[in-house]
């Protein structure tokens, strides 16, 4: 199969995160379920086609929706199966008809999965860009919502639903959760990214610190925690916590492939090498 050139894939992680308004972590925690399969561009970074990126504000919406794993990928092969390779002139909608998600293009309208949905929103084309129109509304918040009390799993649903339009309550949540459940990674991990995400380096890589005293064996806490030290300028650091992620995750391929970019950025050949090697071999 041809790989697809950076023209069929135009969109990078950072763009997605400014079109759909969603954080990194939510992202690629979507990509790590399986529900969209990027490519990779010349710098190993996720490039993202079309079909991508409707798939994944779809399934972001579903998750949202609390439908579960099995439902959401079946709903997205069809959704899939239905959409054009490109985005119409005319432009696309998403939305619930009755229990089925349908998607209409013009005066087409084919429906992708039955199930309770809660998904309204359209694609266009804007000044060449892809623009997502009238996003679906989060759910009306119930009393029982309102009084979350000490249920960590409640503050955290809570938290990734207002990522996108309230960052400062979804930080706040996430702290919550974290106060009542000390080791909860996913946590750490989703505070983290949208502390990076905002630039705020030293704060996130100060919250990693706190959550490998607590979670030490989660290795996606030590891969992020490299990032935001990366982005900081504390390269040794960065490489040591990248060693300590694939120590714990010898198939992180991402976490031996950054280590592998700063040991050669060193002058550690030999070292970037064998990093190399071992993201060649997770690739197969």
């Amino acid at each position: 199969m041809t790989q697809p050139t950076d023209a069929e894939t135009p969109y990078t992680l950072a763009g997605i995160q400014e079109m759909l308004g969603i954080s990194r972590a939510v992202v690629t925690s979507l990509v790590r379920a399986g529900f969209v399969t990027p490519t990779r561009g010349a710098r190993n970074e996720y490039r993202f086609g079309f079909r991508d990126v409707v798939l994944l504000r779809t399934a972001y919406g579903l998750q949202a929706a609390n439908m579960s794993h099995r439902r959401i990928v079946r709903a997205l092969e069809r959704l899939r199966a239905t959409l054009p390779e490109s985005l119409p002139l005319s432009g696309l909608r998403v939305t619930a008809v009755g229990n089925d998600i349908a998607v209409r293009d013009g005066a087409h309208q084919v429906a992708a999965e039955s199930g309770q949905l809660l998904l309204d929103f359209e694609v266009a084309p804007v000044h060449g860009a892809v623009t997502f129109l009238q996003p679906a509304a989060p759910r009306a918040s119930s009393p029982e919502a309102d009084e979350l009390g000490d249920d960590a799993g409640a503050w955290f649903a809570r938290a990734e639903a207002a990522e996108a339009s309230d960052p400062a309550a979804a930080e706040a949540a996430y702290r919550r959760a974290i106060e009542l459940a000390p080791c909860y990674a996913d946590a750490y991990l989703n505070l983290g990214a949208l502390l990076h995400d905002q630039g705020r380096f030293a704060a996130a890589t100060r919250l990693y610190d706190d959550a490998i005293v607590r979670c030490p064996d989660a290795a996606l806490l030590h891969f992020n925690r490299a990032l935001a030290l990366e982005d900081e300028g504390r390269v040794d650091e960065a490489i040591a916590s990248y060693e300590r992620a694939v120590a714990l995750a010898p198939d992180l391929a991402d976490a031996h492939f950054n280590a592998a970019r700063l040991y050669e950025r060193s002058g550690d050949t030999q070292k970037a090498l064998r990093h190399f090697n071992a993201y060649r071999r997770l690739q197969r």
